[in-house]
C-alpha cells in the first residue's frame, strides 16, 4: 500500500474523523466513490472551499440512522486525499488495510475518483493549509511543530497528487 506510513498513519489518516471517513466509505457498499458524492454526503460541498474554521459540522447519517460527525474539515480533505493517491498509484484503496480486520466491510476493495473540479479544491486546500497551518481549528489540538510538521507532510501529498 502506497500511502501506508507515508501519509496514512503520518498525521493523516490517524485519527477519529479518519475512522468516520474509511466506514463511511466502507458502508456505502459501492466499489467506486466520487470526491462529488462524499463532499456532498458530509456537507463539504457547502463550505465554499473553506476547509479553515467551518461554521457548520461536517455530518453523515449512516444506514441505520446514525449521524456521524468529522470534528475536523481538514482532516477530511488530507485522508481523502491520501485515498485519492492511493487509487492514483494503486487503481484501489483496501479499506481494511488502512483499518485492519475490525473494519467489517462487503466491499473492503474500492476506488474514489475526483474530478477537475474537486481536484482542483483538493489541491487549493492543501496548498493553502500547507502556507496557513495555524488558521486551521486543528491547531487548537496540536502544538505549533506539530502543525508545522503536518503542514510539510501535506506539501508533499499535494505535490504527488
Amino acid at each position: 500500500m502506497y500511502i501506508k506510513g507515508k501519509y496514512w498513519e503520518n498525521y493523516i489518516g490517524d485519527s477519529d474523523d479518519s475512522l468516520t471517513l474509511v466506514e463511511y466509505l466502507a458502508g456505502k457498499g459501492k466499489e467506486e466513490i466520487t470526491a462529488g458524492e462524499i463532499f456532498s454526503d458530509f456537507g463539504a460541498d457547502k463550505l465554499n472551499g473553506d476547509f479553515r474554521l467551518p461554521e457548520t459540522a461536517l455530518t453523515y447519517t449512516t444506514a441505520e440512522g446514525w449521524e456521524m460527525d468529522i470534528q475536523y474539515a481538514i482532516t477530511l480533505l488530507t485522508d481523502l486525499a491520501a485515498i485519492l493517491l492511493e487509487c492514483q498509484k494503486s487503481g484501489s484503496v483496501n479499506l481494511c488495510k488502512l483499518f485492519g480486520d475490525e473494519l467489517d466491510t462487503a466491499t473492503p476493495v474500492i476506488r474514489v475518483s475526483a474530478g477537475e473540479a474537486e481536484r482542483g479544491l483538493i489541491q487549493k486546500v492543501l496548498k493553502d493549509f500547507v502556507e496557513n497551518p495555524l488558521a486551521y481549528n486543528l491547531s487548537e489540538m496540536c502544538g505549533e511543530d506539530e502543525m508545522a510538521e503536518m503542514a510539510a507532510v501535506c506539501k508533499n501529498l499535494m505535490n504527488e497528487l
